[in-house]
């Protein structure tokens, strides 16, 4: 449904962008096929992999992809607003059309513009994003614990070696003691990604680096890439936790499964079995990869980190993003007397990998003890 979905801003676009113009019937067509076949990309990549989550072109055609569809949406969006300004100034106005000619122009040179500046904010290697979380109870040994977070690198063919490898070592440089990852590594199954996630290989911290799947994960093949994932270092935290230790002092680190984990023949997320036998009285920071249950976690759990939202991806769309994820799109949120941390994401689904306002980030999160 994803290509037809996609395809009512195409259609506005059509009707209320292109018809309008002083063309030739020829040039009218032409240019509308164009539209039609760009505002189509999920259905192509869908033909090219089997899957519509995993494009499976060269890099350049899946960014050239993004920019049209990204243009396609932008003018969809400035055209409605002309419309809407044509209408209500009318009255007002001699006869004339409810949109010039130059204005529509100018909403196509600048929709081409944000898309480009959207796909390269989109597919840049994310900066390094300093965060302070202040846990109640948080043992002295672990004041000034530093941990950084990945989420969503949908490693792909958009996202490739040389982009994983640039995040590794940004995220070693960042002297942490501990690296997760909470979700979405990957779009693509194993034998197609197996160059673009060796260099996940090369994570460093001292406590080790541990991750939890996403969604994606369970889309192509959970078991095998699993199993990969721990080839590469990777150690898991599905439904189950382990015990950090300094000084005598403990702190629990526990991972879900994803929620969409039952729908693809896996268990679901199971926080009773992700605590079982944690030392009682230790904060507990939990993964989960989408955020919406929150607030049932609030009671068991400090902190919580978690991804899937990409934090809305453009500003604005973020309202859209919350009521789809129980209220939650971007950063921190306090959550009774836990602390959601809901990261905007390393990478973005190859689909959509569009970015206004919304960077993406690397992570790093300083734990400090609550007054």
């Amino acid at each position: 449904m994803f290509h037809l979905n996609f395809s009512v801003p195409c259609l506005y676009v059509l009707a209320r962008f292109l018809l309008p113009l002083p063309w030739s019937t020829r040039s009218k067509l032409a240019a509308g096929a164009l539209l039609l076949f760009a505002s189509q990309f999920h259905l192509w990549n869908r033909l090219s992999s089997g899957s519509v989550y995993s494009p499976e072109f060269p890099q350049g055609v899946v960014v050239a992809f993004n920019w049209a569809f990204g243009t396609i949406l932008f003018l969809a969006i400035l055209q409605i607003a002309l419309d809407v300004v044509g209408l209500a100034t009318l009255p007002f106005r001699r006869p004339a059309a409810i949109v010039s000619t130059r204005a529509r122009y100018a909403a196509a040179l600048t929709a081409t513009v944000l898309a480009a500046v959207a796909v390269h904010q989109a597919t840049r290697v994310p900066e390094a994003k300093d965060v302070e979380v202040a846990i109640k109870d948080l043992p002295p040994a672990f004041d000034g614990y530093r941990l950084v977070q990945l989420t969503d690198l949908h490693l792909s063919r958009l996202f490739q070696a040389d982009w994983a490898r640039a995040v590794v070592e940004r995220a070693n440089a960042l002297d942490a003691n501990l690296i997760v990852v909470t979700g979405d590594l990957i779009d693509g199954s194993v034998e197609a990604r197996r160059a673009d996630v060796e260099p996940l290989a090369d994570l460093r911290a001292p406590d080790g680096v541990w991750m939890i799947p996403g969604n994606h994960e369970y889309y192509f093949g959970y078991d095998e890439w699993m199993t990969r994932f721990g080839e590469l270092g990777l150690q898991g935290l599905t439904n189950r936790h382990t015990v950090l230790r300094r000084d005598g002092a403990e702190l629990v680190l526990a991972g879900l499964a994803d929620l969409r984990a039952p729908a693809n023949g896996h268990d679901g997320p199971d926080l009773n079995a992700a605590l079982a036998g944690a030392p009682a009285g230790a904060p507990v920071i939990l993964l989960e990869h989408q955020p919406r249950n929150a607030p049932e976690r609030a009671p068991h759990a400090h902190l919580q980190l978690s991804g899937h939202t990409h934090g809305g991806m453009i500003r604005g769309l973020g309202f859209f993003v919350a009521r789809a994820n129980n209220g939650f799109a971007s950063g921190a949120y306090r959550v009774g007397d836990m602390t959601l941390y809901l990261s905007n994401g390393t990478g973005l689904w190859p689909g959509f990998a569009l970015r206004l306002g919304k960077p993406p980030e690397i992570t790093r999160i300083t734990l400090r003890t609550a007054p």
